[in-house]
């Protein structure tokens, strides 16, 4: 079984491999993803300019676009025979209303537009925690093997989010959680010379009782189930 691997932080981030390491214990992974970092980018796609595929090795592609136009040239010229695209491992959460300007998320959205069924996965950070990506993996392994025995259902995708631990800390437990509706703060910093600066907490956001937000800053795996159409 083949699998489309994609994210929002470029090609060369240790989330990718982290992710095409648990998706190997299920299949093969075929990475096409963003030359660069293009986080944030929600769901753009590029209309205007040319698109490069360069290939960087073994089943991997670099595209010179954002995460949206990965799946686009995936699913039409690299990996057709993909079952599942994965998303991820993205460096920080994709909570609540973070889905709708995420790239991780957007890269699994736009599959689900052309009937293929998806997971992103996300890892929460805070300063001076560093991420341990061999974790992540045995982590994310059975939540995709889960994930993919259940029947496949058209217009939902899963959205995944692993909370950050310390080292000696021992593996957290699975939710399935509803997405928090509440928005990030509005607040921005002005500076001078170029202008204004989002400046909102993202860790002291509003939490809602048993939503994801409140779930994995609560130290858990938050899952939702979240649908499109």
């Amino acid at each position: 079984m083949q699998f489309l691997i994609t994210n929002d932080d470029g090609i060369e981030s240790p989330g990718i491999e982290a992710l095409a390491a648990a998706a190997r214990t299920l299949g093969e992974p075929v990475v096409v993803a963003p030359a660069e970092p293009r986080s944030g980018v929600s769901h753009a796609v590029t209309w205007h300019e040319g698109v490069r595929i360069e290939p960087r090795g073994d089943r991997r592609f670099a595209i010179h676009g954002t995460p949206a136009d990965c799946t686009r040239l995936g699913l039409l010229h690299l990996v057709p025979e993909a079952k599942w695209i994965l998303s991820g491992i993205n460096q920080g959460a994709n909570l609540g209303a973070d889905i709708y300007y995420s790239g991780t998320v957007a890269a699994v959205r736009e599959a689900l537009l052309h009937g293929w069924p998806g997971i992103a996965v996300s890892h929460y950070r805070r300063s001076r925690m560093e991420f341990d990506w061999e974790r992540a993996t045995r982590w994310s392994a059975p939540i995709l093997a889960e994930l993919m025995a259940k029947p496949i259902e058209r217009g939902m995708f899963y959205n995944v989010n692993l909370p950050i631990l310390p080292r000696d800390a021992p593996d957290p437990e699975i939710v399935w959680c509803p997405l928090d509706p509440k928005p990030l703060a509005l607040n921005y910093r002005h500076e001078e010379e170029s202008g204004l600066y989002y400046a909102g907490d993202y860790h002291l956001r509003d939490r809602t009782p048993g939503a994801d937000v409140d779930v994995c800053f609560g130290g858990k795996i938050a899952i939702t189930a979240v649908r499109l159409l």
